[in-house]
């Protein structure tokens, strides 16, 4: 495959206006056209932009760290005359020189999901709090505890990345530990990846299996860890939880894989980023900063303190397959 990535809607011609007046021309590139997740954004993007007569079109790159190719197609939307950029960044700065381009031309530029370093290289990012869903998935493993001391390990994603340190430093707020706290007996780095998360997690049993509690950066690493554990019986000595919010990893929650999960929700993401756009195209209004599309803790074990939805909650309003 050598194409930039798929093309959701029809292309538009070029040359038109930027902020204020004119029809709003949305641009979405996301890190990959086939993860659920982006799946998901995509969708609603492409729903939100044809209920508010926004004309719309999608790219991607090729695979989860395609800088290349994510530059390849915030060109080729500036070219098709986009107004509007959305851009789930693979990298948080690999695309900084494109999106400057973009936005010296008078595109407006929004990160979802994922905000690039620095965060001002973008107009305004929409996209969870990631170090609040790092710290709700804390506060539940640790009420979850109910007073023993954590036996921790702690599986991570691509190291470096904005959203693994924000997850992972808010992971410990809520738990109350730090890097160097001795509680922790194991961390491995899964990069997202469900085969690299089952085999960290072996090799670290094969240190240790005294463990009561494990944080996991994302459900994909979730159902990995979930694999190594079973395999040694530990399953039911311990707390685990984890990130997304994706309808199968609900179901994880609801079949006893993992105690919780911590859902975002990408959907309001790409919807307040439509509506910014057609915002734009109309006024020249530009939006801001920062803004929380919010996370809330899944799990059908409830802890007094930790406020949570059940899994039947979680199951209406999950992203990706039902």
């Amino acid at each position: 495959m050598t194409s930039t990535g798929c093309t959701v809607e029809r292309h538009w011609g070029g040359g038109s206006k930027a902020g204020g007046g004119g029809k709003a021309k949305v641009g979405l590139v996301t890190k990959t056209d086939t993860n659920p997740y982006f799946v998901e954004l995509r969708a609603a993007a492409k729903a939100a932009a044809e209920a508010n007569g926004a004309e719309f079109s999608a790219l991607a790159g090729q695979f989860d760290g395609d800088n290349d190719g994510q530059v390849r197609a915030i060109e080729n939307l500036m070219q098709q005359g986009a107004n509007t950029i959305l851009i789930t960044p693979s990298s948080s700065t690999g695309v900084l020189d494109a999106i400057d381009r973009a936005r010296k031309a008078g595109v407006l530029v929004i990160a979802l999901d994922t905000a690039t370093e620095p965060d001002t290289a973008v107009d305004a990012t929409f996209a969870t709090d990631n170090f609040e869903a790092g710290r709700q998935q804390g506060a539940y493993v640790k009420a979850a505890l109910a007073g023993k001391p954590p036996k921790l390990f702690m599986v991570d994603g691509t190291a470096g990345s904005t959203v693994d340190t924000q997850r992972h430093t808010g992971f410990l707020k809520g738990i109350g530990l730090t890097d160097a706290s001795p509680e922790i007996k194991g961390k491995t780095p899964a990069n997202g990846d469900q085969s690299l998360a089952q085999q960290g997690v072996e090799n670290l049993l094969q240190r240790t299996t005294d463990i009561n509690a494990v944080y996991t950066m994302n459900e994909p690493m979730g159902r990995g860890t979930y694999a190594a554990l079973q395999a040694r019986g530990l399953v039911n000595q311990l707390v685990m939880g984890s990130i997304d919010g994706g309808c199968e990893g609900v179901k994880n929650v609801r079949d006893g894989q993992y105690a919780a999960t911590v859902m975002q929700f990408p959907k309001k993401m790409a919807e307040q980023g439509v509506l910014a756009a057609v915002e734009y195209a109309k006024t020249g209004k530009k939006p801001s900063g920062f803004v929380n599309t919010g996370s809330a803790v899944i799990t059908d074990k409830p802890i007094p303190g930790v406020e949570s939805q059940d899994t039947k909650w979680g199951l209406e309003n999950c992203w990706g397959t039902k």
